[in-house]
C-alpha cells in the first residue's frame, strides 16, 4: 500500500476521538493566550492609563508571530511530504510541533518585557503550525472524502472546547500568568499523546521520496505559489478562507478590549467566559451537525456561504447595537457560523488540492489562510479601532469580510 493512495476505509470512533484530542491541545495553546493571557500580560507591561498602546503592542506581537507562520506552513508541509521514517511522514512533525508549543508557552509565563514575549509567542505559533500542518495532512491522507465533513467537525468542536476549557483553567484554576501558561503547556502534551500512540502513518519509501523535487530555497519560494488559472478552485477556496477568517479574527481578538473599554463592564473577563461558553456549546453542535449533513448531501459550498453570513451578522449586531444582550446573541450566531465553517471548509479544502504527492505542502498553503488572520487580526483590529475612533468601524469591517468570503466560495466549481 502506497502513502499516496486515496483512503477508502472509514476511520473509527476511537481514531476520531484521539484526533480531536490532539486538536484540543493545539487550540488551547494557540487561542487561549490570544483571547486572555497575552492581552493581560502585555497590559501589565504598560501604563494602565494607555490602553490603546497595549492594544497596539498586542497587535504587533501577534503580527510578528504571524509572519513566521507564513513561512512555516509550506516548509513543514513540503518536508513532511518527503519525510522517510519508520514512524511515517506526519507523526514526527506532530511531535516536534507539540514540543515547541509546550516549551514556548512555559517560557512565555516568565516574560516581563515585550521582546521576550515576541520571541516565545513566535516559537509557540511556529510549533502550532508544525503540528497543525501535519495533522491537517493526515485528514487528506487517511479519511475518505465522504467522511471528511464529520471528521473535520472534530477539528472545529475542539476549537470551541479548547477556548472554554483553557479560559476556565487560566481564570479560575491557574490564576497567575505563569501557572496559566504552564497549564496550557502541559495540556498540549497530554492531549496529543493518544493520537501519537494510536496513529498508523504509512511510511514513505525512499524511492517515492527520491521522485519528489528537492527542498531548496528556490523550490520553497515557488511552492508558495499555486497558479490560480491552472487550479482556480484552490485559489477561490484560499481567498474565501482568508476573508472569512479575517472577519472572525479582527473582531473576536478584540472582545476583551471591547467589553472593558466600550461596554465598560465590571467583570469583562467573566463576561468573556460567559459568551465563550455559549459560543462553545453552539459551535460543538453546529460543527458536528453541519459537517455530517454536508457529507450526506455531498454539498460543501452552500454551508461555507451560510457560515460566512452568520459570522457577518454577529459582527453587525455589535456594530449597531453594542450591549451585553446583543453580545450574547452574537455569540450564538458566531458559534453557528464558526462551527459550520471549520467543519465544512476544511473538508472542501482537501477536495481541491492539486495532487496527492504534495498534499502536505498544499494544505500548508491552505493553513496560511487560517493562521495569518489569527495572527494579524489583532493588529488590523487595533488599527481599525484607532482609525475609526472606536469599535463600530471594527465590527463593520468584520461583517464585510465575512460577506465577501461567503460570496467568493460560490466560484468553486469542482465541489458542489
Amino acid at each position: 500500500m502506497s502513502a499516496y493512495d486515496e483512503p477508502t476505509q472509514n476511520v473509527r470512533p476511537g481514531w476520531i476521538a484521539a484526533f480531536a484530542s490532539a486538536w484540543l491541545g493545539l487550540w488551547m495553546g494557540q487561542l487561549v493566550p490570544v483571547q486572555v493571557l497575552l492581552p493581560l500580560q502585555i497590559a501589565q507591561q504598560h501604563d494602565a492609563d494607555h490602553w490603546l498602546a497595549s492594544l497596539v503592542y498586542f497587535g504587533i506581537v501577534t503580527a510578528i508571530a504571524g509572519t513566521a507562520t507564513v513561512i512555516t506552513y509550506p516548509i513543514v508541509g513540503a518536508l513532511s511530504d518527503r519525510t522517510v521514517s519508520r514512524f511515517g511522514r506526519r507523526r514526527p512533525w506532530i511531535l516536534v510541533g507539540v514540543i515547541m508549543i509546550a516549551g514556548g508557552l512555559a517560557f512565555l509565563g516568565i516574560q516581563h518585557e515585550v521582546v521576550g514575549t515576541v520571541v516565545f509567542w513566535t516559537i509557540t505559533m511556529v510549533g502550532f503550525c508544525v503540528s497543525s500542518a501535519a495533522l491537517t495532512a493526515v485528514l487528506a491522507d487517511q479519511v475518505p472524502e465522504d467522511q471528511r465533513g464529520l471528521v473535520s467537525g472534530w477539528i472545529s468542536a475542539p476549537n470551541a472546547l479548547g477556548i472554554l476549557i483553557g479560559m476556565v483553567l487560566v481564570t479560575a484554576v491557574f490564576t497567575t500568568t505563569f501557572s496559566g501558561y504552564l497549564a496550557l503547556s502541559v495540556a498540549a502534551i497530554i492531549c496529543a499523546l493518544p493520537f501519537l500512540l494510536r496513529m498508523k502513518d504509512i511510511p514513505l519509501t525512499h524511492e517515492e521520496a527520491a521522485a519528489l523535487p528537492p527542498v531548496t530555497l528556490r523550490f520553497l519560494a515557488s511552492s508558495l505559489w499555486v497558479n490560480p488559472r491552472r487550479y482556480p478552485d484552490f485559489g477561490w477556496t484560499i481567498t474565501s478562507r482568508v476573508l472569512i477568517n479575517f472577519g472572525n479574527a479582527i473582531a473576536t481578538t478584540m472582545l476583551l478590549y471591547f467589553f472593558t473599554f466600550d461596554l465598560r463592564l465590571a467583570d469583562p473577563t467573566g463576561f468573556l467566559v460567559t459568551t465563550t461558553l455559549i459560543y462553545m456549546a453552539v459551535t460543538v453542535v453546529s460543527s458536528v451537525l453541519f459537517g455530517k449533513l454536508s457529507d450526506l448531501l455531498s454539498r460543501r459550498r452552500v454551508f461555507v456561504m451560510g457560515a460566512g453570513i452568520a459570522q457577518a451578522l454577529s459582527a453587525v449586531l455589535l456594530a449597531f447595537a453594542p450591549a451585553t444582550n446583543t453580545a450574547l446573541a452574537g455569540a450564538v450566531l458566531l458559534g453557528l457560523g464558526q462551527g459550520c465553517f471549520f467543519a465544512v471548509d476544511q473538508a472542501l479544502a482537501t477536495q481541491v488540492l492539486p495532487s496527492a504527492e504534495t498534499r502536505g505542502k498544499d494544505i500548508g498553503i491552505m493553513n496560511i489562510a487560517l493562521a495569518v488572520p489569527q495572527s494579524f487580526g489583532p493588529l488590523l483590529g487595533a488599527g481599525a479601532v484607532v482609525l475609526f475612533g472606536g469599535f463600530t468601524g471594527l465590527f463593520i469591517a468584520s461583517g464585510a469580510a465575512g460577506i465577501l468570503g461567503a460570496l467568493v466560495i460560490m466560484n468553486v466549481r469542482s465541489v458542489r
